[in-house]
């Protein structure tokens, strides 16, 4: 299902309407401050499972998913002091932050090594239903992984491609085009770059 909301004033009503579906265990597609992506509730493990099929990602490869903000990250992540100063000065924003997980993480979207994927975007879009829903959504790029170099921008072209595996579309306008999150791992003493992306990397002091 297509359903447009305005990205910059959220309309309760569509916002909790998606979040209904969402507790329900539906898979959709929304805009992200860089491309659109595919996500759904991080607690609901058959939605997980259903994203990895849409993907075609092999299960060792964990999704990130999206906090509400500085506090709802250290809920599901071991945080550092010096890991806060630099998260502080980046969100919201184009970030994904590889952090060690707390025990409220799902196994399913960590890593062996027990490390998470955490973003919290510049869109209201995505902090409406986080907060919501009340928890974390998934968020992985509406492209498959082989394809990374072509990101889907606009609700149409979503739609053609996922229409008939997602339960619901969001349509929050065209996207200007841009890469995907800049990935950095904060799990250790030393910040470390893991993928460049639209994020500036000088809001992490580099």
């Amino acid at each position: 299902m297509l359903l447009a909301i305005n990205p910059h004033n959220p309309q309760p009503r569509l916002i909790k309407q998606v979040v209904e579906a969402l507790r329900l265990g539906a898979v959709i597609c929304y805009p992200t401050d860089t491309v659109y992506g595919i996500g759904c509730d991080i607690f609901n493990q058959k939605a997980v499972k259903r994203i990895y099929q849409i993907k075609q990602r092999p299960m060792k490869k964990p999704f990130s998913f999206i906090c509400a903000d500085l506090k709802d990250v250290s809920v599901y992540a071991h945080v550092s002091n010096a890991g806060y100063r630099v998260m502080r000065k980046c969100l919201p924003g184009p970030y994904t932050f590889v952090l060690g997980a707390t025990k409220l993480v799902p196994k399913i979207m960590m890593t062996k090594q027990k490390t998470v994927g955490i973003r919290v975007p510049e869109q209201q879009i995505c902090m409406d239903l986080v907060r919501g829903l009340g928890n974390p959504i998934l968020t992985t790029s509406a492209t498959p992984d082989d394809l990374d170099d072509s990101p889907l921008i606009n609700a149409c072209e979503v739609e053609e491609r996922y229409g008939k595996q997602v339960d619901w579309i969001i349509d929050g306008g065209p996207l200007s085009y841009s890469a995907s999150s800049t990935v950095v791992a904060l799990e250790e003493a030393e910040l470390k770059v893991l993928r460049l992306g639209k994020g500036n990397l000088e809001n992490l002091g580099l």
